[in-house]
C-alpha cells in the first residue's frame, strides 16, 4: 500500500525508499514537490511528433514501481489530485486515454511536520488513500553511533544493496496475502475498532470503510510476515494505529488541548473486547 512519512529532514526517508526499491528490484523515481509543479510534470503529456504527424504519449515519473513524492504538501491541490487516480486505480488518464501503471505501484510520500509556511495540507480524500502514516523519528544515541560506525566502515556515502527479489515475486507475495484466513470473530473485531472511531465523542470524522479494508489487508500481511496463514487479534492491534489514526479528524476543542489521533486509537484498542479464537 501507499505510505506517508511525516518526519523531519535528514532522517533518511529518501535513502530508505531508494534502498527498499533496490532490494525489491523495482524501478524507483523521485519527484520533489514544489509550488510550481504541474500535474503533467508527474503524469506525463502528449507531445506532437512532426515526423509521424500525430501526438505520442511521453510518460512522466509516475510510471515506475516505487515513487517517492518528496514534500508532497508543497505542491498545489491540483497537482496533489493528479496522484489520486494513480494511488487508488493504478492508472493515469491523459485526455481521453487511460494508461495503466506498472505493477507493483507504490507511492511513498513525505512531509515536514514543522515547516508549514507555503504548504498545502493534504485533503482527507488523499490522506485516506495512504495505507499507513508513520514517523521514523530521531535515532537514539546508540543507533546514531552505529550509523556513524557503518559510514566509516563503508568509506563512502552510497549504500550497496543486494537485490533479493523482483517485481513479479512481489506481486505473487501480495496475492498470497489473499489466502490468509480471517476468522469471522476477528473480522468483527476489526469492524468494531473502526466503528468506535465514528462514535467516539472526541472525533469529528471517523474512519471510512476504506479504513476497514486497509486494516484487513495489513493484518493479513502482518500474519504472513510472521509465518502464519491466519490472522490473530495481536496482528490487528499491532498495525491498527498506523492504518487508522490518519483517517480520523478530531474535534477542534480536543485538537487545541493537544490530543492526538493516535491516543484516541490506543484508547479504543484498550476498550474493545479482544475475541478468543
Amino acid at each position: 500500500g501507499n505510505l506517508l512519512f511525516e518526519d523531519y529532514p535528514g532522517l533518511a526517508k529518501t535513502l530508505m525508499t531508494n534502498t527498499f526499491a533496490d532490494a525489491l528490484g523495482c524501478d524507483f523515481k523521485r519527484v520533489q514537490f514544489t509550488p510550481d509543479l504541474l500535474p503533467a510534470d508527474i503524469t506525463g503529456t502528449n507531445i506532437y511528433d512532426a515526423k509521424k504527424g500525430e501526438f505520442t504519449f511521453k510518460p512522466g515519473p509516475l510510471f515506475c514501481n516505487l515513487l517517492l513524492a518528496d514534500e508532497i504538501n508543497r505542491a498545489p491541490p491540483k497537482t496533489q489530485a493528479a496522484l489520486l487516480e494513480a494511488m487508488q486505480e493504478k492508472q493515469v488518464t491523459i485526455g481521453t486515454v487511460t494508461h495503466k501503471l506498472p505493477a507493483p505501484f507504490i507511492v511513498m510520500a513525505t512531509q515536514n511536520p514543522v515547516e508549514q509556511e507555503g504548504t498545502y495540507p493534504l485533503p482527507e480524500a488523499q490522506l485516506d488513500r495512504f495505507m499507513f502514516k508513520m514517523s521514523v523519528g530521531y535515532p537514539d544515541r546508540a543507533d546514531e553511533d552505529e550509523i556513524l560506525s557503518r559510514r566509516i566502515a563503508r568509506g563512502k556515502d552510497a549504500v550497496d544493496v543486494d537485490v533479493i527479489t523482483d517485481p513479479q515475486r512481489v506481486i505473487a507475495m501480495q496475492q498470497a496475502c489473499e489466502d490468509v484466513y480471517v476468522d469471522p470473530a476477528i473480522r468483527m473485531y476489526m469492524v468494531e475498532v473502526v466503528a468506535r472511531t465514528r462514535e467516539d465523542p472526541r472525533v469529528l470524522v471517523g474512519a471510512s470503510p476504506r479504513g476497514s479494508q486497509a486494516l484487513l489487508k495489513t493484518s493479513r500481511a502482518a500474519a504472513a510476515m510472521r509465518g502464519r496463514d491466519f490472522v490473530t487479534p495481536d496482528d490487528v492491534k499491532a498495525i491498527a494505529e498506523l492504518a487508522i489514526a490518519h483517517r480520523i479528524i478530531l474535534k477542534p476543542e480536543h485538537q487545541i488541548k493537544g490530543l492526538e489521533a493516535g491516543e484516541v486509537m490506543q484508547s479504543i484498542l484498550r476498550e474493545v473486547p479482544v475475541p478468543t479464537v
